[in-house]
């Protein structure tokens, strides 16, 4: 059985597009953003960046980097942020909305991300993931991501975060 999203359609069939600065729904898209990092509350120190996270700074995101999204009846339920950086592409604040989770839409748009770093020449997919989330990083480890290092917020002398990176296939799948 193929699980459906609320307007009918089949959620791995819903479009990823690209949230330009004017998107009408930044607030919808930080609710689901906060909304879906609330379990990490308690779990990690420092708390994320989530919590500063406003309208005009995902917009600032959209028009410097990207911002994809995955909308039902036209509401964000899944987005993932990118920017170039050196030979990568950073992946940030990756959520889905928690009734449509498990039905592959993170996995959709890292595969987004990773086509976008090839059309620009990035070698790599990176993102971090805090130290603490183990089930992050073997979803990320399942989708094709490695550790590469660990680092520390300021003020803190241990570990916080660990930094993931996927090679970015050249046609045939080959990596660079």
């Amino acid at each position: 059985m193929t699980a459906m999203d609320e307007s009918g359609a089949r959620a791995d069939m819903l479009p990823i597009s690209r949230a330009r600065p004017d998107y009408p729904h930044w607030d919808v898209m930080l609710a689901l953003i906060l909304d879906a990092f609330t379990y990490m509350e308690g779990r990690i120190d420092p708390p994320s960046s989530a919590h500063r996270l406003t309208v005009e700074a995902m917009a600032a995101q959209a028009a410097s980097g990207m911002v994809w999204v995955i909308e039902d009846g036209g509401r964000p339920i899944a987005c993932a942020f990118g920017k170039l950086s050196g030979e990568a592409l950073y992946l940030g604040k990756i959520a889905v909305a928690q009734g449509y989770r498990g039905r592959g839409l993170a996995r959709r748009l890292i595969e987004k991300a990773a086509s976008e770093a090839r059309a620009k020449g990035r070698a790599w997919l990176e993102l971090e993931s805090r130290i603490e989330l183990a089930e992050n990083h073997a979803a990320f480890g399942a989708m094709g991501f490695v550790k590469t290092g660990e680092t520390a917020h300021p003020g803190y002398d241990q570990s916080t975060s660990i930094t993931m990176r996927r090679p970015i296939g050249r046609r045939g799948g080959v990596a660079p």
